[in-house]
């Protein structure tokens, strides 16, 4: 008895989310084992604790749906460049920049400018210096054929450096290696609440999702860009500029990664530093992928990632669990889902050796 792999034609939307389903169900039975085994805790207790961690009270679900709401700006920004068959692993770097044209606008002009002016010149800065971040690797590529791979992720490094610099320019106080809480006595720079402080991030992101339905199924834009993606000798066949469409993708890739640094400076942390992401630009890859480059379904694949991110942390913390130990219940569950992609994409039949012959 031998099995085959072949590839799926289509799978419908909902048996491919119940195969991921089916995964996450059994990642925690995994979880459960894991954990009697090596720490003697009741696995149930455990996955109480996730939840509590994400939504076990009013503030801690606001901060769910904040910290997902930035996670899906920067993963809606990566989508139409991976839909475009052109791999930015730049994110990370494009929203530091974006957060770092915020930041630089609060420090120098903060006291110059009314409020209104000051977080539209934001605004504007964040959006020029991430897309500028994406503008660049886009150009080496269709001028010379770089990697676009390597090229995006060396983008990340230089991006943290130039930050890093910047941080030392402007720690306060001096020699403690942060800046601190930016202009903390006007609030100058700070993006106003809409009912409570974490609402305002979550409304952008929404929108942001509609212009990125709107924008990647509806436009011709959009068009180009699938069409690029499937084949570049047909998109230049049917008359389509590969190079103008792939330096515009990847502007407006890097420009949503800066907006997401200007409301991580303005609206949420009201500082920078090299961590100000947190990793999410290498994060919102996965959601991406995950969602296959839908926008709707990148609002239930980025909430799953946050839900167990931070529900993971409360488990360390509440059970006395060491740090390592939420990474590897995290890191187990992101496995499994990854893995279910394998089965959405492939099916397995069973062939006898009468068969074969």
């Amino acid at each position: 008895m031998k099995f085959h792999i072949a590839k799926r034609d289509s799978l419908p939307w909902q048996k491919a989310w119940l195969i991921r389903g089916a995964a996450i169900l059994l990642s925690l039975v995994v979880c459960a084992i894991i954990t009697m085994i090596f720490t003697g805790d009741n696995p149930v207790e455990v996955y109480a604790g996730i939840f509590e961690g994400a939504f076990g009270s009013a503030r801690k679900s606001w901060i769910t749906l904040q910290n997902m709401s930035i996670l899906l700006i920067i993963s809606l920004a990566l989508t139409p460049a991976f839909k475009m068959t052109f791999w930015n692993i730049g994110g990370e770097g494009q929203v530091l920049m974006g957060a770092l044209g915020a930041a630089a606008c609060m420090i120098y002009i903060g006291d110059k400018v009314p409020a209104a002016v000051l977080i539209i010149i934001m605004l504007v800065s964040s959006i020029f210096l991430g897309g500028l971040w994406g503008f660049i690797p886009a150009l080496f590529k269709s001028l010379w054929g770089t990697n676009e791979t390597l090229a995006t992720l060396m983008m990340n490094y230089i991006a943290t450096q130039i930050v890093a610099y910047f941080v030392i320019v402007w720690e306060v106080p001096k020699g403690s290696g942060n800046v601190g809480i930016i202009n903390q006595s006007s609030m100058a720079g700070w993006l106003p609440q809409v009912g409570n402080k974490y609402l305002l991030t979550i409304i952008v992101a929404l929108l942001v999702t509609v212009f990125m339905h709107i924008y990647l199924k509806r436009t011709r834009h959009g068009y180009e860009i699938a069409v690029v993606g499937e084949s570049v000798q047909t998109a230049r066949y049917v008359g389509i500029d590969v190079k103008k469409v792939v330096i515009r993708t990847m502007c407006l890739s890097g420009g949503l990664c800066g907006l997401a640094g200007f409301m991580l400076v303005g609206g949420i942390n009201h500082t920078i530093s090299t961590g100000a992401v947190g990793g999410q630009g290498f994060t919102a890859v996965m959601v991406s992928w995950l969602a296959k480059f839908s926008p709707v379904f990148m609002i239930l694949t980025s909430l799953l990632i946050i839900f167990f991110d931070r529900g993971a942390s409360e488990i360390s913390t509440s059970l006395g669990l060491n740090e390592s130990y939420s990474d590897i219940i995290t890191g187990i569950i992101l496995f499994f889902i990854i893995g279910s992609e394998f089965f959405i994409r492939y099916k397995i039949s069973r062939k006898s050796g009468k068969e074969e012959a």
